[in-house]
C-alpha cells in the first residue's frame, strides 16, 4: 500500500492516496496487459518496467494533481511512461483503447514521445541523458521567443530523472554551463531509487551530487524521509535509528525491504554501539508499522513532497532528490534485479487483492460522484491547453541574385549568406537563430554575430566596445539572435532541437542554425539524431571538414560524416564545392524549417579557397535557375562534352582536382564529363524512388546521370568513398571509387590528398583504369 498522506490545504489526503494507487494499478496493468495478456507470436518479451514505474508514482502524482499548471513542462524518465499514460487516461487525455498497445504497432510507445505518443507528451524521452536536459533547451528558448516574438507565456520546466541517468555526461555538460544557473524556471526531482539494471549501485551517495548541483549554482532540496520514519526518530534514541539508516550501504538497506517483520527486528539494529537503542526504539511498532516505516522515504511521502516544492527558489534552478524504494508498492519492491521484471499472474492477481482492484475490469475509473472523480476533473480543467495556432514562417527567398567572385572558402560563404538575408528577406532573417559551441569567430561568424548581437535574458555590456583593435563584438541583449554555449557539442544541438520545435510548441516558428567543427558532428550525432525524431527541425553546420584540414592531423580530419548526412532519418546533407551553392542548399534548408512537414538540414563547408570562376554560373536567368534547382536536389553537370568516354563525380573541396583531372585527361585523348554532387542523400533518394522504394525527385537523375551519356565512373570526395558509390548503379556502369578511409597525416594540402589517393594524378589514374587504357 502507498502511505497516505498527510491533509493538505488544497486537497483532501486520502483523494490524492486513492489516486496514486490508482496510477499505480494502471501503470503496472499497462505492461502486464503488453506481456501477459495481449497475443504474442513472435515469442520475444515484450517488456516494459514496471519497478521503474512504481517508483516514480507518488512522486508524478503530487507533482500533476497539486502543483503543475498549464504552462509547466514536464519532461517524463523513459521508463515511467505507463505512468505519465496512467496520469492522462485519468484526466481524459487518452482514449481507453491505448492502454492496451503499449509498445504495440501505432499504438502506446515504449518511452514518451511527442511525436507518436496519442496522448500529452511535453519532452520525448529515452534516449538516456538527453530527455533530462531537453527542458532546460526548452525553458532557453521559449524565452527566447518570450523576448523576440511574445506569446510563450511562462512556467516551470520540470526533468523527472532516474539516479542512475544522472551517470551520462550529458547530463551534467548541460548543468556547469554557465547561463543555465540564470533559468529559474528549472526543476528537476531525481528518483533516488539507488537500482541500475542490474544490481543495487553500492556508490550512489546523495550528499556527493547534492554537492555537484550546488556548485553549479542551483538550489538542492533532498527529501529523504517520510512522515512515519520521522516520528520515529522524534522518539528517545531516535536519533541512533537515524544515524544507523544514514550510515547505511544502500544494498543492506535494500535487503531489509525484502524481510520479513522478525527479521528487520534482527538485521535493523545492527551490532554497533546502537544497538540496543535502536532495539528499544522499534520494539513497541507491530508487524504491519514497522514494515510500512522501514520503506517510509520521502519520495512516497505526499506530505514531504508537498514541503519540497513549496521551497522551491524561482531566481534560480531547483534539483529535488527524492529518496523512493524501485518497485514501491509491487511484490517486487527493492529486489536487486527488478529494473526490467515483470509481475507474474498470481503476484499481479496479489496486487489487485492489495489495491482492491479487479484484474477482469483493469482499467474501470473512479465512480463518477466520488471525491476522486472530482479532483482528476478539477486537475484536467486547471492542466488545459487550448491548441496552439502556428504561425506560417516568413516567405524564404530561393536565390539572393548575387554571383561571387574571386576566390572564397564555403565556410565563409555561410556568414555572407546569413548577412545578405537581413538585407533582402529582414522578416526571414529575424527568424534565424545561430548557435556556436564557442566557436563563432573561427568559423567565419564574426560578422554575421557583428550584426545581430548575441541574445541574453539581459542587457549586458560590452566592455570592448570602444576597443580599436576587437573586431568580433560581443554585445549581449534580449533582441541578440546569437546563442553561444560552451565547448560542448550535446548541449548545442539539445538547445538546436528546442529551438527548432517552437513553431509547434508556442506557435512561432524559429529557424536555427548551429555552427561546429565536422570533426565533432559524430560527438553531437545522437542527440542531435534523437531531437530530429523529437520533432526538432535545425541546421547542423560542420566546418572545416574532411582531410583537407591538412595542418591538423588525422585528430582533426572528419572521415564518416558524408555517409551520416547520407543516412540520418529526416534530414537533408549538402556539401557545396562553390559559394553559390551555398547560397542555394542554405536557403532551400531555411525553407524547409518550421513547419509540420519540416525537415533539418546538415552541411558540411570547408576553409579551402576556391577560385568561383569554376563554378560557371549561368548567367541567363533560366539556365541559372535550373542550375539552382539541381543544386538543391543534388548535383549538376559542370562540364559535358562531345564524345566523353568517362565520367568524374566529384563532391566539395576536391571539385578543383576534378576539373584539373578532366583537362589532363583531354591532354591524353580521353573526353571526361564532370559532375558536381552537392548532396548524396538526396540523389540516393531518387534512385529509391525510381525504383519504387520511396519519394524522391526522380528527375534530377534524368539531369545528372541520363542514359544516353551513361560512361564508366570515377567518384571521389574527401570523405569515406562508399558514399558516392552507389551513383554508378543508376546506369550500371563500371567505377572505381575514391575518398579516404584511413586517419590521416599532418601536411600540406597536396601531401595529404597524395596521402589518401584523392588529388589530381589519382584521379587521373582511376579514369585511365576503369576506361580500360
Amino acid at each position: 500500500m502507498i502511505p497516505a498522506a498527510q491533509n493538505s490545504p488544497r486537497i483532501a489526503r486520502d483523494d490524492l492516496h486513492e489516486i496514486a494507487e490508482k496510477v499505480l494499478w494502471l501503470s503496472t496493468s499497462i505492461i502486464h496487459h503488453a506481456n501477459r495478456i495481449r497475443p504474442n507470436h513472435t515469442g520475444l518479451k515484450v517488456g516494459g518496467h514496471q519497478a521503474s514505474c512504481a517508483s516514480m508514482v507518488s512522486i508524478m502524482t503530487s507533482l500533476w494533481f497539486e502543483q503543475l499548471e498549464s504552462g509547466d513542462r514536464v519532461s517524463v524518465k523513459p521508463h515511467a511512461s505507463p505512468v505519465l499514460h496512467a496520469i492522462n487516461y485519468l484526466l481524459g487525455e487518452l482514449d481507453e483503447k491505448y492502454l492496451t498497445t503499449l509498445r504495440s504497432f501505432g499504438g502506446l510507445q515504449s518511452y514518451p514521445s511527442r511525436a507518436k505518443d496519442p496522448d500529452p507528451v511535453d519532452y520525448s524521452t529515452g534516449s538516456v541523458g538527453i530527455g533530462a536536459t531537453a527542458p532546460i533547451w526548452g525553458a532557453l528558448s521559449r524565452r527566447y521567443v518570450e523576448t523576440s516574438f511574445g506569446g510563450a507565456g511562462a512556467g516551470r520546466q520540470y526533468s523527472l530523472v532516474g539516479d542512475a541517468e544522472l551517470d551520462e555526461g550529458a547530463v551534467w555538460e548541460a548543468i556547469l554551463d554557465p547561463g543555465i544557473a540564470e533559468l529559474g524556471e528549472i526543476v528537476w526531482i531525481v528518483d533516488l531509487n539507488r537500482q541500475s539494471l542490474d544490481r543495487v549501485v553500492p556508490n550512489i551517495a546523495a550528499g556527493r551530487l547534492e554537492k555537484m548541483f550546488d556548485a553549479a549554482g542551483w538550489q538542492v532540496i533532498t527529501v529523504k524521509f517520510g512522515r512515519l520514519l520521522e516520528d520515529l526518530f522524534a522518539r528517545p534514541g531516535g536519533e541512533a535509528l537515524r544515524r544507523r539508516i544514514v550510515d547505511m550501504p544502500n544494498p543492506e538497506y535494500q535487503r531489509l525491504l525484502r524481510c520479513s517483520p522478525d527479521e528487520v527486528r534482527t538485521r535493523l539494529p545492527g551490532d554497533g554501539p546502537d544497538a540496543e537503542t535502536i532495539t528499544t526504539v522499534i520494539a513497541d511498532l507491530d508487524d504491519a508499522v514497522l514494515t510500512e516505516s522501514i520503506r517510509n522515504l520521502g519520495g512516497h511521502d505526499m506530505a514531504a513532497l508537498r514541503d519540497a516544492y513549496s521551497r522551491i527558489d524561482d531566481g534560480r534552478p531547483t534539483v529535488i532528490i527524492a529518496y523512493t524504494v524501485k518497485g514501491f508498492g509491487l511484490p517486487t519492491q527493492g529486489h536487486p534485479q527488478n529494473h526490467s521484471s515483470l509481475l507474474t499472474v498470481d503476484e499481479y492477481a496479489a496486487l489487485a487483492e492489495t489495491l482492491g482492484a479487479d484484474p477482469a475490469e483493469p482499467w474501470s475509473r473512479f465512480p463518477a460522484d466520488s471525491p476522486s472523480a472530482a479532483l482528476c476533473a478539477d486537475t484536467a480543467r486547471r492542466l488545459h491547453r487550448e491548441p496552439v495556432p502556428v504561425s506560417a514562417p516568413p516567405a524564404i527567398p530561393v536565390d539572393i541574385g548575387r554571383t561571387p567572385k574571386g576566390t572564397a572558402t564555403t565556410q565563409a560563404a555561410l556568414g555572407r549568406v546569413l548577412i545578405d538575408l537581413t538585407r533582402d528577406a529582414p522578416e526571414a532573417a529575424a527568424r534565424v537563430v545561430t548557435v556556436s559551441p564557442d566557436v563563432s569567430s573561427t568559423t567565419n561568424l564574426g560578422g554575421w554575430v557583428n550584426k545581430v548581437g548575441v541574445w541574453s535574458s539581459t542587457e549586458r555590456r560590452d566592455w570592448f566596445e570602444d576597443d580599436s583593435e576587437t573586431i568580433m563584438h560581443w554585445r549581449e541583449n534580449p533582441t541578440g539572435q546569437h546563442m553561444e554555449l560552451g565547448i560542448a557539442e550535446t548541449n548545442l544541438v539539445g538547445l538546436m532541437g528546442e529551438l527548432g520545435a517552437t513553431w509547434s510548441r508556442w506557435g512561432q516558428p524559429l529557424f536555427p542554425i548551429g555552427v561546429m567543427y565536422d570533426p565533432f558532428v559524430e560527438r553531437a550525432l545522437e542527440p542531435w539524431s534523437y531531437g530530429i525524431y523529437a520533432g526538432g527541425q535545425s541546421i547542423l553546420v560542420g566546418t572545416p571538414s574532411g582531410v583537407t584540414l591538412a595542418a591538423e592531423g588525422g585528430a582533426h580530419q572528419s572521415i564518416k560524416t558524408p555517409s551520416i548526412g547520407l543516412e540520418q532519418p529526416g534530414c537533408i546533407a549538402y556539401e557545396p564545392a562553390f559559394a553559390i551553392d551555398v547560397e542555394w542548399t542554405l536557403l532551400a534548408s531555411i525553407g524547409r524549417l518550421g513547419r509540420p512537414d519540416g525537415t533539418s538540414a546538415y552541411l558540411r563547408l570547408s576553409t579551402r579557397p576556391v577560385d568561383q570562376s569554376l563554378a560557371d554560373v549561368p548567367a541567363d536567368p533560366a539556365a541559372r535557375e535550373r542550375r539552382r534547382r539541381q543544386v538543391v536536389a543534388g548535383g549538376y553537370a559542370l562540364v559535358r562534352r562531345v564524345g566523353a568516354r568517362v565520367t568524374i563525380a566529384a563532391m566539395g573541396a576536391l571539385m578543383t582536382e576534378a576539373l584539373a583531372a578532366a583537362d589532363r585527361l583531354e591532354q591524353a585523348g580521353v573526353i571526361a564529363d564532370v559532375l558536381c554532387i552537392t548532396s548524396p542523400g538526396q540523389l540516393y533518394r531518387a534512385l529509391q524512388a525510381r525504383q519504387g522504394h520511396g519519394d524522391g525527385d526522380t528527375w534530377i537523375l534524368d539531369q545528372l546521370l541520363p542514359a544516353d551519356r551513361a560512361t564508366p565512373m570515377v567518384t571521389v570526395l574527401d570523405g569515406h568513398p562508399h558514399t558516392l558509390a552507389f551513383l554508378a548503379t543508376v546506369n550500371r556502369v563500371a567505377s572505381t571509387s575514391l575518398g579516404v578511409s584511413n586517419f590521416g597525416q599532418v601536411g600540406s594540402l597536396d601531401e595529404v590528398y597524395e596521402y589518401h589517393h584523392i588529388d589530381t594524378d589519382s584521379i587521373v589514374s582511376a579514369a585511365l583504369d576503369v576506361t580500360g587504357h
